[in-house]
């Protein structure tokens, strides 16, 4: 065989290589039925990095999740979604309506076909408002259509933040609003022939004159897990709390979800995937470490790790929590 023919065989060979190795890139290893016993890092490197992760949703059919990633400073924020398919996780990408303004905090409504989030993009044509508003868009195929604003009487020129939906419709959000409880409050708009109606607040079993924002309504409506910063039976940064509905329809007084959740950082923006019963949050805790920093190299890689103190997504199953 002459050398000619040796080399080209070898830069097949090379070639075949390089495509397999780049179709092993194009899929990650994530298991989103996986349930942990206590709080653990949820898919380490792949969604946790040491960027700011924050705010994740599932899909009800478990083949999609989007989450929010921001940069150190949390300058630039945008959805990142990744798609399974025939078995695969896709790797980590920008949602096609994300990347040019801050996009954060979504939520799949109607069985996924609907994707709610908060973004600071223009509410109106040529307006230089830059507050957070409620957005919406319905899905496309593999694409999201184009985002469209809710109504005046849920978007105000002040923020709007985390939008979660009930099975039957009602929007559950926080924002600060003269006829509120505290300095941030949540807030439900119920939905009635399709129309969102005027919000009202929640009472004070749930809103104190403290920050409670970044609540999650559960499909049923019956269960409300939130953050709140400032009472006085808080760890630390902000505390995840739990609300149970009663019989007659009454939310429960809001209980500390205690220190096996909750630690001297931020903890906040849950999400419960009921079809594989786990709960999701974001949390700033850090790992802990004393040694003494002796060389800029060990700086940089203390300063690049997954647990450093940026938001990281947790997550825990739902048996472990005693929701009652």
């Amino acid at each position: 065989m002459s050398s000619i023919k040796i080399h080209a065989l070898l830069f097949l060979s090379l070639m075949t290589l390089g495509c397999q190795k780049n179709k092993q890139q194009e899929t990650i290893d994530i298991d989103t039925a996986l349930s942990t016993t206590k709080v653990d890092i949820f898919a380490e490197g792949i969604v946790s990095t040491n960027l700011y992760e924050r705010d994740i949703a599932i899909a009800q059919n478990g083949t999609e999740l989007i989450y929010s990633i921001g940069d150190y400073k949390q300058k630039k924020r945008c959805l990142v979604q990744i798609r399974k398919r025939n078995g695969k996780w896709s790797k980590p990408e920008i949602v096609n309506i994300s990347g040019k303004y801050q996009d954060i905090e979504p939520f799949y409504a109607e069985e996924g076909k609907r994707l709610f989030f908060a973004s600071n993009r223009p509410i109106e044509k040529g307006s230089k408002r830059e507050d957070y508003n409620i957005w919406y868009s319905d899905r496309n195929g593999d694409l999201w259509g184009e985002p469209k604003a809710l109504g005046k009487n849920i978007n105000t020129v002040k923020d709007e933040f985390y939008p979660s939906i009930s099975k039957n419709g009602n929007l559950y959000f926080t924002a600060s609003k003269e006829d509120g409880i505290g300095r941030e409050d949540i807030f439900v708009a119920k939905k009635v022939d399709g129309k969102y109606q005027n919000p009202s607040v929640l009472d004070s079993t749930i809103n104190t004159m403290h920050y409670e924002f970044n609540a999650f309504i559960s499909p049923d409506e019956n269960v409300l897990i939130f953050s709140s910063f400032g009472r006085e039976d808080g760890y630390g940064g902000g505390d995840l709390y739990f609300s149970i509905r009663d019989k007659e329809g009454k939310w429960q007084k809001a209980q500390n979800m205690g220190e096996h959740i909750n630690s001297p950082q931020l903890d906040y923006c849950p999400f419960i995937d009921t079809q594989r019963n786990n709960l999701y949050f974001t949390s700033e805790r850090i790992e802990k470490d004393s040694a003494r920093i002796k060389s800029i190299e060990e700086m940089s890689a203390f300063s690049n790790k997954v647990k450093n103190g940026m938001g990281n997504i947790y997550r825990i199953s739902l048996d472990k929590l005693n929701l009652e």
